[in-house]
């Protein structure tokens, strides 16, 4: 997937035990390069996108911005993400970002028949944030609604020094019937944003839809 911004487009991603997982993307995304063929290539893509992310900024700054982006690539191998992107617009005069990720990741074996539940009151015990069940055109999801905390890289702040911020997010996990969970997740640092990002990210969520090998819809029972 080439750096762009997005049209309102259809995504997509093949998983190895033959589903594939189609979603729309609203318009306004940027999104991170996931197909380079090397580092090299992918340096190239990062720089493009931070281009296009700090369109005024120095090219000091922006290859600063690419750099913390190729940061996390590390952490996307280990979370299993296939795709990431970020919109960032004004909110009743306020200048509001959020992320999109999707990830692929391994369902638990003890799930048994009915992994949705499973997996909600795993997570309630976890105390994760405010878990519910809901049922969506591709089957079964849970939603967890919560917040975290995390930091921004000293090399966008004024003060040169990461500064903690709190990130709230909305999760869906949609459990696959090949041993997988889909991870859907936003996430905004900006409570001025929560209901339109939330908004937003509802209509990504319903948009999923899964497909076997020979492009026929699937709908996972539960």
């Amino acid at each position: 997937m080439t750096t762009e911004t997005v049209d309102e487009a259809r995504r997509s991603l093949t998983e190895a035990g033959g589903i594939e997982v189609r979603w729309i993307m609203p318009e306004g995304f940027l999104e991170l390069p996931f197909e380079a063929d090397d580092l090299d290539e992918l340096a190239e893509q990062l720089i493009e996108l931070a281009k296009q992310a700090l369109p005024g900024a120095d090219e000091e700054v922006q290859v600063q911005y690419a750099a913390m982006c190729a940061a996390h690539y590390d952490e996307f191998i280990e979370s299993g993400v296939q795709y990431a992107g970020f919109v960032t617009t004004e909110v009743d005069g306020v200048r509001c970002t959020a992320t999109v990720n999707v990830s692929l990741l391994d369902l638990d074996e003890r799930a048994g028949a009915n992994p949705a539940g499973f997996i909600a009151t795993t997570m309630r015990h976890l105390e994760l944030g405010e878990i519910g069940e809901v049922q969506l055109p591709c089957g079964p999801a849970v939603t967890c609604v919560g917040s975290r905390s995390s930091h921004i890289d000293g090399t966008l702040t004024q003060s040169g020094r990461d500064e903690p911020i709190w990130t709230s997010f909305i999760q869906a996990q949609i459990p696959l019937n090949n041993g997988t969970v889909l991870l859907l997740e936003m996430g905004t640092p900006t409570v001025e944003g929560w209901d339109v990002f939330s908004a937003m990210f509802a209509g990504i969520v319903k948009s999923v839809r899964l497909f076997d090998n020979d492009g026929a819809p699937l709908v996972m029972p539960g």
